[in-house]
């Protein structure tokens, strides 16, 4: 599973998807589903170009139940919110 997890990251890192910085724990709950390259085209929403404080802002709606959904409640659920700004940021290019 680590060795899976270390291939994921290093392959972000190579697509030029997220900073250079190890990635926190849970960014891969995150690339499983979300395309965080521009040139990956998916039915699921892409994290590309979007700020640190709107992933972070939608992550607590779905945590808290404001926002609907089936299985990003679930996930958002089993982070902190220090989680969540930690990967809302190492997601957002520097700058954004």
């Amino acid at each position: 599973m680590r060795l899976l997890l270390a291939a994921l990251a290093c392959a972000l890192m190579q697509a030029g998807a997220a900073n250079a910085a190890d990635p926190p724990p849970g960014v891969s709950s995150c690339s499983g589903c979300h395309a965080l390259s521009p040139s990956l085209k998916t039915s699921i929403p892409s994290l590309v170009g979007r700020s640190a404080a709107q992933i972070a802002g939608v992550m607590r709606e779905f945590k808290s139940g404001a926002r609907p959904a089936t299985v990003m409640g679930r996930i958002a659920k089993g982070f902190s919110d220090a989680d969540i700004d930690a990967m809302a940021e190492w997601l957002t290019p520097p700058g954004k």
